[in-house]
C-alpha cells in the first residue's frame, strides 16, 4: 500500500458529479452502506442543468419521464409546469431532489477531480482534487456526463477579439446583457438552434455561422393544468414499465407500420401525424426503417425538407437550412420553436462557413473569407467532446499505471456495456462510450439504469469478501464487437457527428452509443447480474 493511499481519508466510493447520475448514485450507494463522498467543479447540484443556462435552454424530453422514479412521494409532490421544462425550472427539480433525500452535505462543491490512481496493493482509488486533497476509495464512479466537456475549435488570432467570447456550456449564473448587440452565434446543433431562436428577437445583429444545417422537428410545448399533472401522476407507475421497455427510454417506441406500402397520400397523413406530435417521437417513436434503411430515411429527410422550405421566406437561405450531406436522424435531432422564422427578420444573416470558411478572429469580430462581421459578443454553440471527453480529461491510471486517456488514444476506446473498462478495476461510469446512454436514450431512464446495476454491483463485491472488479478480456472484447456490428447495421456511421466523435480532431471515428436498444442492453446487464457478473474478474 502506498504512502497516499494511507494517509488519505478512507471512504467506500467517491462519486464524480453531481448531475442526475451522481445525485442518484450518492443516494443508492449510502442505500446499500457505503460510505460516500461527492465531488463536483460547479457552486451545486445539476450537471448539466447546472452548467447549460444559456439563453433558450430547455429540455426535449418530456417532463414526466425527464424524472427520477424512486420515490412516489417525489413523484406525486412534483408539480411540472409543461411539457418540455425550461433550464431553470429542471435545475429547481434537481435542488429539491437534494434536499429533500439530504444528497447535498455528501458533495463537495467548487472542488474538481484532477486525478485518479489504482493502488494494486490497496485494491482502491487515490483520488485527487484541484484543492490537492486525497482521497482513498475502493470504488469510483465517474458521473461526468456525456456532454459536459466543452469543444472550442481553436480559431486562429482569437486573442485580438476585444469583445466577449462564451461557450454555451459554460454559461454565467448572473447571465449576459445582449439587448440591442451585434452577437454571434458559431453553431447550429440542438443547443446553437436553442439560442438562435431566442436571441434573435432581442438582439440588434444576429449573425448565425453554420457549418452544417440540421433537422428539425417543431416542438408542441403546451403547459399543464392540475388535471393534467393529476393523470401524469396517476399513470407514474405505468408510465416507468413503459420508458425501460422501449429502444430509447422514452414513452414511445418503433411502430410496426409499413410506410413504403402505403399509397403516397396515407403516407403523407402518417407522417404528418408523426411530426404533429411535437416530440422526438417522429425520429424514434416513428418506425426503425428511419435508422436502418435508405429508401425509408429519404422518404422522412424529404418530408421534412419540404417543412423548413415552407418556413423561409428567401429560397436561398431555404436551401442554406437544409441538410444537404446527411440523412434524417443520423445526426443528433433537435427540436425547436420558430427557428426557421428568425432567418426571416431582417436583423439575422446566415453564413455558411462551408462556402466561406472562418479565417481569423479580429479586434472587432470574425473574418470569413468573404469578409468581417462586426460583433460585440460571440456565443459558441460548438458542442463537446462527448461520450469519452470529461472522463479522459482527469488523469485516470489504472493497473500498472497506465493511463486511461493514453489507452484509449493508442488502443481505441474500448469498454464493457460502458460501465467499467478492462484495466481499471472498480472504475465505473455513467453514459460512458458504448453504452446507449451516451446519446441514445433519454437520460434519467438510462443513467438510473446504470446507477442501479453500478450500486448492485459494488455491494455485490463487498458483501462477497473481495475487494475489486473489473471486465475479463473476452467479455469485453465480445461487448466490443456487439457494439460495432449493432452500430454498421445503422445508417447511423455513414455521417460525420458527435455521435461518431467526429467534431474532434483526432479523434477515433466510431459510433459512441449501442444501437442495440436500451431495453436489450437492460436485459443483458440484468442478466449480467443474475449470473453473479460472469466474465468479469472479481479479485
Amino acid at each position: 500500500m502506498t504512502a497516499a493511499t494511507t494517509s488519505a481519508r478512507q471512504i467506500d466510493a467517491v462519486v464524480v458529479g453531481a448531475g442526475f447520475a451522481g445525485m442518484y448514485g450518492v443516494h443508492r450507494l449510502r442505500e446499500k452502506g457505503l460510505s460516500v463522498q461527492g465531488f463536483e467543479a460547479g457552486h451545486s447540484v445539476g450537471g448539466t442543468w447546472y452548467w447549460n443556462r444559456y439563453p433558450g435552454a430547455r429540455v426535449d424530453s418530456q417532463a414526466y419521464i425527464y424524472q427520477y422514479w424512486f420515490s412516489d412521494e417525489l413523484i406525486q409532490e412534483w408539480d411540472w409546469s409543461e411539457r418540455f421544462p425550461a433550464q431553470p425550472e429542471t435545475e429547481k427539480y434537481l435542488n429539491h431532489v437534494a434536499d429533500k433525500f439530504d444528497i447535498r452535505r455528501f458533495f463537495q462543491f467548487d472542488t474538481r477531480v484532477v486525478a485518479a490512481i489504482w493502488d494494486d496493493s490497496a485494491k482502491r482509488w487515490t483520488v485527487r482534487t484541484d484543492r490537492d486533497e486525497v482521497v482513498s476509495a475502493r470504488f469510483l464512479l465517474m458521473c461526468t456526463g456525456g456532454l459536459s466537456a466543452p469543444n472550442t475549435p481553436p480559431f486562429p488570432n482569437h486573442e485580438a477579439f476585444r469583445g466577449q467570447i462564451i461557450h454555451t456550456g459554460r454559461w454565467p449564473k448572473d447571465g449576459i446583457d445582449l439587448a440591442g448587440k451585434k452577437v454571434g452565434v458559431i453553431g447550429t446543433g440542438a443547443t446553437g438552434i436553442q439560442v438562435i431562436q431566442t436571441l434573435a428577437p432581442s438582439v440588434g445583429q444576429l449573425t448565425v455561422f453554420q457549418r452544417t444545417a440540421n433537422y428539425t422537428i417543431p416542438m408542441r410545448n403546451p403547459k399543464y393544468d392540475d388535471a393534467a399533472r393529476a393523470a401524469l401522476k396517476a399513470g407514474a407507475k405505468a408510465m416507468e414499465r413503459q420508458v425501460n421497455n422501449t429502444f430509447a427510454g422514452f414513452d414511445y417506441d418503433w411502430q410496426d407500420v409499413d410506410l413504403m406500402a402505403m399509397s403516397p397520400e396515407a403516407r403523407k397523413r402518417q407522417l404528418d401525424a408523426w411530426y404533429a406530435d411535437g416530440s422526438l417521437g417522429f425520429w424514434i417513436g416513428s418506425i426503425q426503417g428511419v435508422l436502418m434503411d435508405e429508401s425509408i430515411n429519404a422518404v422522412f429527410s424529404d418530408f421534412v425538407k419540404r417543412k423548413i422550405r415552407a418556413r423561409v421566406r428567401d429560397p436561398k437561405v431555404a436551401e442554406l437550412l437544409v441538410p444537404r450531406d446527411h440523412g434524417f436522424g443520423t445526426r443528433r435531432v433537435p427540436l425547436e420553436t420558430r427557428y426557421y422564422e428568425a432567418f426571416n427578420q431582417s436583423n439575422v444573416k446566415l453564413v455558411d462557413v462551408k462556402a466561406t470558411p472562418i479565417v481569423s478572429f479580429t479586434e472587432h469580430g470574425i473574418r470569413t473569407s468573404d469578409g468581417d462581421y462586426p460583433l460585440d459578443v460571440l456565443i459558441f454553440a460548438t458542442g463537446f467532446d462527448a461520450g469519452s471527453g470529461a472522463i479522459a480529461r482527469i488523469d485516470l491510471r489504472g493497473e500498472s499505471g497506465q493511463s486511461l486517456k493514453d489507452d484509449w488514444a493508442k488502443n481505441g476506446i474500448h469498454t464493457t456495456m460502458g460501465l467499467q473498462v478492462r484495466g481499471y478495476p472498480n472504475l465505473f461510469m455513467t453514459m460512458g462510450p458504448f453504452s446507449p446512454a451516451a446519446a441514445f436514450c433519454n437520460v434519467p431512464t438510462c443513467v438510473q439504469q446504470q446507477i442501479d446495476w453500478i450500486t448492485d454491483c459494488a455491494a455485490h463485491v463487498k458483501a462477497s469478501g473481495r475487494q475489486a472488479i473489473q471486465p475479463g478480456a473476452e467479455i469485453e472484447r465480445n461487448w466490443i464487437a456487439h457494439h460495432d456490428e449493432v452500430a454498421n447495421m445503422t445508417l447511423v456511421p455513414k455521417t460525420n457527428s458527435w455521435y461518431m466523435g467526429s467534431n474532434i480532431a483526432g479523434k477515433e471515428r466510431r459510433l459512441l452509443a449501442y444501437a442495440g436498444g436500451a431495453q436489450n442492453y437492460r436485459i443483458a446487464c440484468d442478466a449480467l447480474k443474475a449470473k453473479q457478473y460472469e466474465g468479469f474478474e472479481i479479485a
